[in-house]
């Protein structure tokens, strides 16, 4: 018995840029890459009296949110490699904002905790990104701000898929080359025995 699975089409990509007369001032994705830094330096500034940036209060509002506890799951989520991250918790921890928890289920793992420094400093950085996000989205209607959300998530969901799809070919041609692997070995084999 099979059981058919109807998987949602990628939709075929867009067709607005062209390399003759590529602006960088027209890239949705240079445009979005502003707006982030200016959004970064916007809430450094209002970080630096806690000796925090960006970098650093980071992982302190992934802890405090628990979107992440371990250096695998900080460094997936704010998209670095573990050795960074593991480098910057280490400051982190000289600071006196976190330490690091042997799991009691599982020795192997180790969790990232906030020391109640580390709380505080995060207590502060959902307030200063929502003023600065507020002030980012001046003169905007709450639709816009929906509509906006909304195409940014379609965008990632694009580019997921993309990459996604990009990772499944490679998955297929890995296993390919596996499985003709043995038959090349068989194959090479009759030959020498022919001989």
């Amino acid at each position: 018995m099979y059981i058919s699975i109807i998987m949602p089409r990628t939709p075929a990509p867009a067709n607005f840029y062209r390399a003759s007369g590529y602006c960088a001032d027209d890239s949705v994705g240079y445009l979005m890459r502003r707006v982030l830094m200016a959004i970064t330096q916007a809430a450094d500034s209002r970080l630096e009296p806690d000796g925090l940036t960006h970098v650093q209060w980071g992982p302190l509002f992934m802890l405090r949110s628990c979107r992440a506890s371990t250096v695998a799951e900080l460094a997936r989520e704010l998209q670095t490699d573990p050795g960074a991250m593991t480098r910057l918790l280490d400051r982190l921890e000289a600071k006196g904002l976190c330490r690091r928890e042997r799991s009691t289920d599982d020795r192997r793992v180790v969790r990232i905790a906030l020391t109640p420094e580390g709380e505080e400093a995060a207590s502060r950085v959902p307030g200063v990104l929502a003023q600065v996000m507020n002030e980012t989205l001046a003169g905007f209607t709450r639709a816009e701000w929906t509509m906006l959300k909304s195409m940014l998530q379609r965008m990632l969901a694009n580019a997921n898929t993309s990459a996604g799809d990009e990772a499944a070919r490679l998955a297929e041609v890995e296993d390919a080359a596996v499985l003709a692997k043995p038959a090349r070995a068989r194959a090479d084999a009759a030959r020498r025995e022919a001989r």
